[in-house]
C-alpha cells in the first residue's frame, strides 16, 4: 500500500515525463515498489515494476526513465506484452518511452503462445518490424534435462514484420533432433496469427500402385479477404503430371467452392484426364435457401486412381429450399450421370424435375394435427426405346411426369386404464403422364386413401435400485384399396423393415407404389432406465395381412399374409459402450436382414464394429446374398501417438475388400499423418491399388492443424 500511495503522488508530478507530448492524451500507468526522482531529468521505479501503455505491458525488475533522452532503461528478468497474445522476454533493454522501438539483450519473442524465437539481441523498429540475430525458432517444448528441441530452424537473422504478420529468416538452416537436415539462403514464413497468406502449405507424399511415387505441393494464393485459389501440383515416378486447384470465395449472402484437376498418366497414355466439383450455398429473400452441387469426371476410374472420392454417381443438382416450423418448400433439378461399370446412362432418368410444398396444421373442426402435401416430379431418358430391352425391369426410354396431392390428418385421446387411442387417415391423388413406354404409355389417374385406429398402452414401473421401465404394447389397424391404377415402380424399389416404420400408413419411401389391402401391426417395446447412466431397449413387432398383395420382395421382410418378425435392440453404456441391432426372420427363424453395429469408446482406445447380412433379391438389384463384416478402430500408443486400422470384409467371397492401416503423431509442435491402403476390389474400369501417404506439418507457423499435447519436462 505504501508503494501504490508514493505511485499516485509520483506519477501525477511525472505524467508528462512518461508520456511523449505527441500522445499526451493517452495515459500511462506505473506500478512499482520504489520510485525516487534523481535530479531534475531522472525517474527510477525498483521491485516488481510494471508500466501499462497503449496496450502494452511491460513488466522489469528496475526502470531507469531519461527524460532528455525519451529513454527507457530497463534492467531484467522483463516481460514485454504488445497486447495481441505475443510477448518478449529479456535479460535487459533500452526502449522508447512510448515501447515501440529500442534493443532488448539476450531475448526471447513468443508469438501468439505458440512460436518461440530465441536471440542474443532483439531490436525494435518504428512499432512494426523487431530484428532478432543468432537466432532459434521453434514451437517445441524445451525441457532443462534435454535442451535440444525436436526440431528448430536456426538462422543469422530473423525479421518480424508485425504488420504483415511474416517471418523473415536469413541463412535459415532446419534441424530435426538438433541435426541439420535442410538449408535455405532466404525463408518466408506466416507467424501464427496469420490466418490466411500467400505462400507454400504443407507439402505431402504419396505413393500408389498406379502412380509410383510421389509428391503434392500445395500453393495457397490469397485474392482477397474473401477469396483464395490454391494450386496443387503433383508429380508421380510413373510420368504421372497433375495440377490441382480449389477456389473459394465467400460472398454477403453465401459462398462457393470449385475444386478440380488434370492429369497426365502412364494408365492412360493417350488422355487428358480429370474432374471438377463446385458448391455453393447462399440465403435468399424471405428465408429460401440457394444450394447447388456440380461435378464432372474424365472417366470412370479417375476418382479412385487419385483418391478423389469413392462415388460411382454423379449428382448435379441446384436446389431452392425453405424450412419453418410447419411448413417445407422445395424445389430442384438433379441431373444424374453413372460412372458405375455395366449400367447404360442412356436408360438411367438423367435429368429429373422436382417441386414440394409441405404444410402443417393444428386444431380446426375435427381437432388433432392434419398436413397438406403437393408434389411435381418429372424425369427424362436419353433413350427413346419403348420396350426393356436390357431386361432391368424398365422400359428403356421412359419418361414420366406426375403431379400429387396429399392430405393426411391424426388425432389422439387418453382412454380409461391409461390407454392412447388414435385416429388417423389421409387421401392423395396423383395424375401421371408417361411417355416412351409400350406398356404404361399415356396419363393416368390415382386416387388413393388410407385410413387407421391404434391404441398404445404404456406401463411404467420403478424398481427399488431406482431403475424405470417402460413396457408399451401397441396395435394398429390399417385399411387400403385392395386395387389401384397400374402404374410403374421407379422411386419405391427398396423398401425398409424397421422399428422407424413398424406402424405407418405406407412403407414404400416414394410415391410410385402405396401399400394396399387390410393389415394390423403388432408391436412392443420395452426399455430400461439405470439410474447409473446406461439404457437398453427392445421391440418386437411383425405385420399380419388379410390377403398377399404380391407388393414385397423376399428380402424386404414384408412378403406373404405374415410379414418376417422384427427385432430391435439399443444398447447404451456410460463406460462408452454403444450396441444397435436389428434383425427380420420368419416363424422358422431363418435371417432376411441383419444388421449389427457396435462401438467402444474410451479415453485411450476405440473400437468400431459392424455386421450386414441381406438375402439376394433381384427387385433390389442384388442378385447374390451380401454379408459383409467392417472393423474400425483407435489405439493411443503414447499420449502423442496413435494408431489406426480399418478393414471391409467379404463373407460372400471369402476376401477383403479394402484395409487400411494408419500413425499419426501429434504435440505442441509438430504433426506427422502415415497411411498406407489398399483396395482388393476390380471392375472392368478400376484396378485392385495400394495407397501410400505422409504428411508432415511443422506447427506454430499459422498452421491450421490442431496441436497434441505437450511435452512433460522431468524435474
Amino acid at each position: 500500500m505504501r508503494g501504490l500511495r508514493l505511485l499516485a503522488l509520483t506519477v501525477a508530478l511525472w505524467l508528462g515525463l512518461l508520456v511523449p507530448p505527441a500522445a499526451a492524451q493517452d495515459m500511462a500507468t506505473l506500478i512499482a515498489n520504489r520510485v525516487s526522482v534523481v535530479g531534475d531529468d531522472t525517474l527510477v521505479a525498483e521491485g516488481a515494476v510494471e508500466v501499462l501503455y497503449q496496450g502494452r505491458r511491460l513488466r522489469a525488475a528496475r526502470i531507469t526513465y531519461d527524460r532528455p533522452a525519451d529513454r527507457l532503461h530497463i534492467e531484467g528478468p522483463i516481460t514485454l506484452i504488445d497486447g495481441t497474445g505475443s510477448f518478449l522476454l529479456a535479460s535487459q533493454a533500452d526502449l522508447a518511452a512510448d515501447l515501440s522501438e529500442g534493443v532488448l539483450i539476450s531475448a526471447r519473442m513468443v508469438l501468439n503462445q505458440q512460436l518461440q524465437i530465441a536471440a542474443a539481441q532483439i531490436i525494435r523498429v518504428g512499432d512494426r518490424y523487431t530484428r532478432m540475430s543468432n537466432s532459434v525458432a521453434s514451437s517445441c517444448q524445451v525441457c532443462a534435462d534435454n535442451p535440444v528441441p525436436l526440431w528448430e530452424i536456426r538462422a543469422a537473422s530473423v525479421v518480424h514484420d508485425q504488420l504483415r504478420q511474416q517471418l523473415y529468416f536469413d541463412s535459415a538452416q532446419l534441424r530435426v533432433g538438433g541435426v541439420p537436415v535442410f538449408y535455405l539462403p532466404r525463408l518466408r514464413m506466416p507467424d501464427p496469427t496469420l490466418k490466411r497468406a500467400t505462400g507454400f502449405l504443407t507439402p505431402e507424399l504419396r505413393t500408389t500402385s498406379g502412380l509410383g511415387p510421389g509428391v503434392k505441393v500445395p500453393y495457397f494464393i490469397a485474392l482477397g479477404p474473401s477469396r483464395d485459389l490454391t494450386l496443387t501440383p503433383y508429380l508421380t515416378a510413373k510420368s504421372g503430371r497433375t495440377l490441382g486447384l480449389r477456389y473459394r470465395q465467400a460472398f454477403a449472402t453465401g459462398q462457393i467452392e470449385v475444386t478440380g484437376a488434370v492429369s497426365t498418366d502412364d494408365m492412360r497414355p493417350d488422355k487428358t484426364r480429370g474432374y471438377v466439383l463446385a458448391t455453393g450455398a447462399f440465403d435468399l429473400p424471405r428465408n429460401f435457401k440457394l444450394d447447388f452441387n456440380l461435378q464432372a469426371v474424365s472417366d470412370p476410374a479417375y476418382y479412385l486412381d487419385y483418391a478423389v472420392s469413392d462415388q460411382d454417381r454423379l449428382d448435379n443438382r441446384v436446389e431452392i429450399s425453405r424450412t419453418r416450423h410447419n411448413e417445407y418448400i422445395s424445389g430442384r433439378v438433379i441431373q444424374f450421370r453413372s460412372i458405375r461399370a455395366g449400367e447404360d446412362n442412356a436408360t438411367l432418368p438423367s435429368l429429373i424435375g422436382d417441386f414440394t410444398f409441405h404444410r402443417r396444421f393444428d386444431g380446426g373442426p375435427l381437432g388433432g394435427e392434419g398436413g397438406l402435401r403437393f408434389q411435381t416430379h418429372s424425369h427424362y431418358r436419353t433413350s427413346s426405346n419403348p420396350l426393356d430391352a436390357d431386361l432391368d425391369g424398365h422400359a428403356d426410354g421412359r419418361d414420366l411426369s406426375r403431379v400429387s396431392l396429399r392430405a393426411d390428418w391424426r388425432r389422439n385421446w387418453v382412454l380409461p386404464g391409461g390407454v392412447l387411442g388414435a385416429v388417423m387417415g389421409e387421401v392423395s391423388g396423383d395424375i401421371y403422364a408417361i411417355r416412351q413406354d409400350a406398356l404404361y404409355q399415356g396419363q393416368t389417374t390415382r386416387l388413393d386413401g388410407a385410413a387407421a385406429v391404434e391404441l398404445r398402452w404404456p406401463w411404467v414401473s420403478t424398481a427399488t435400485t431406482g431403475a424405470a421401465y417402460v413396457i408399451e404394447p401397441v396395435l394398429q389397424l390399417v385399411a387400403s384399396p385392395r386395387r389401384l391404377a397400374p402404374l410403374p415402380n421407379e422411386d419405391s424399389a427398396l423398401v425398409e423393415f424397421d422399428e422407424g416404420n413398424l406402424f405407418s400408413l405406407n412403407r414404400f419411401a416414394g410415391s410410385d407404389a402405396r401399400e394396399r389391402g387390410v393389415r394390423l401391426n403388432l408391436g412392443i417395446g420395452w426399455t430400461r432406465y439405470d439410474p447409473a447412466g446406461w439404457n437398453l431397449g427392445a421391440t418386437l413387432g411383425r405385420v399380419l395381412r388379410r390377403t398377399d398383395p404380391a407388393q414385397f420382395g423376399p428380402a424386404s421382410g414384408l412378403a406373404g399374409r405374415s410379414s418376417d418378425w422384427l427385432a430391435a435392440t439399443q444398447l447404451s453404456l456410460g463406460s462408452g459402450i454403444k450396441m444397435t441391432n436389428r434383425l427380420l426372420f420368419d416363424d422358422s427363424f431363418a435371417v432376411t436382414k441383419a444388421e449389427v453395429r457396435m462401438d467402444l469408446n474410451r479415453d485411450r482406445y476405440g473400437i468400431g464394429s459392424s455386421y450386414v447380412w441381406m438375402l439376394a433379391d433381384a427387385g433390389e438389384n442384388r442378385l447374390t446374398d451380401t454379408s459383409e463384416l467392417y472393423l474400425d478402430g483407435r489405439y493411443d500408443l503414447t499420449a502423442a501417438w496413435t494408431g489406426k486400422a480399418a478393414t471391409r470384409y467379404d463373407l460372400i467371397a471369402d476376401r477383403a475388400t479394402n484395409a487400411s492401416l494408419g500413425l499419426e503423431f501429434r504435440n505442441e509442435c509438430l504433426a506427422i499423418d502415415l497411411s498406407l491402403s489398399r483396395r482388393f476390389t476390380s471392375s472392368t474400369s478400376v484396378e485392385p491399388t495400394t495407397d501410400f501417404g505422409l504428411s508432415v506439418d511443422l506447427l506454430g507457423f499459422g498452421s491450421g492443424t490442431k496441436a497434441g499435447p505437450a511435452r512433460v519436462c522431468r524435474r
